[in-house]
C-alpha cells in the first residue's frame, strides 16, 4: 500500500480520546435548556459530528437553537473542556514511523481548526503534521466533506489514488467517498463497528499500531 502519500487523520476518536470534555460540554450546554441527560450513548455521539447537526437530531432543536446550543457548548469547551482528553497510546510512534516513511501527515476533523491545534500541541503532536484542518467557527466550514474539500484543495492534491483517509465515524468514510478516496476505519474511537462497517472502509484497524500494517 505505499501508493499513499498523503494520509489524513481524524482528530476526536482516532489520534485523542476527547470524549470526557466534549460530552462534558454537552452536558453543560443542555442544561442551559433544561435538559439532564444521562444517557451516555446519546452524549457519545456528539463525538465526531457537526455539534449543531447532534443538537437537531437528539433534541429536535430548530436550525437556529441548534447554532446557539454550540455557542453554549464553547463556554465550557474553550476553558475546561478542550483539556479533558488523552491521546490514544502509540499514536505518536505510528506518526513517527509514517514520517520517517516520507508519508505527507495531514488532519481533517470538524472539529474547530484553532482547537485542533491546541489539543494537538498538548501532547506535541503538531509537529508530525504538515497540514491541519477544521472546521471554523462561523459555520462556512463545519461538515467533513467541506474540511475534506478544505484540505484537498488548499494542498492542491489532485490524484485522489494517493490519498488516504483514516477516522473513527462513518462521516469520515463516507466524506471519503465522496472525493473517491481510499479510506480506513478504526474502530478504537467513537463510532460503533455497524455503522462504520455499513459506510463500508476499504480498510480497518483495530488498534493505533494496525494502522501501519496497511500503510507499509
Amino acid at each position: 500500500m505505499s501508493k499513499f502519500k498523503y494520509i489524513l487523520f481524524d482528530l476526536d476518536g482516532t489520534l485523542i480520546e476527547s470524549g470526557k470534555g466534549i460530552m462534558n460540554a454537552v452536558k453543560y450546554a443542555l442544561k442551559k435548556y433544561g435538559i439532564d441527560e444521562t444517557n451516555k450513548a446519546v452524549l457519545r455521539s456528539f463525538v465526531g459530528p457537526p455539534l449543531n447537526q447532534q443538537f437537531a437530531k437528539c433534541y429536535g432543536f430548530s436550525a437556529e437553537k441548534s447554532l446557539e446550543a454550540v455557542l453554549v457548548f464553547r463556554e465550557y469547551y474553550e476553558t475546561k473542556g478542550i483539556l479533558e482528553n488523552e491521546m490514544y497510546t502509540g499514536i505518536d510512534k505510528v506518526l513517527q514511523q509514517l514520517k520517517n516513511q516520507g508519508k505527507y501527515l495531514m488532519v481533517a476533523t470538524s472539529k474547530p481548526e484553532k482547537f485542533a491545534h491546541n489539543i494537538l500541541a498538548q501532547h506535541d503532536l503538531e509537529k508530525y503534521f504538515d497540514f491541519i484542518g477544521g472546521s471554523l467557527t462561523d459555520g462556512s466550514r463545519i461538515t467533513k466533506i467541506q474540511v475534506l474539500d478544505y484540505v484537498l484543495k488548499t494542498n492542491k492534491i489532485e490524484n485522489t489514488d494517493e490519498v488516504l483517509m483514516i477516522g473513527d465515524t462513518k462521516f469520515d468514510i463516507l466524506g471519503a467517498k465522496n472525493f473517491d478516496l481510499k479510506s480506513m476505519a478504526v474502530t478504537y474511537g467513537y463510532g460503533t463497528e455497524k455503522e462504520l462497517m455499513e459506510a463500508k472502509p476499504d480498510f480497518t484497524a483495530g488498534s493505533p499500531e494496525e494502522i501501519l500494517w496497511v500503510i507499509k
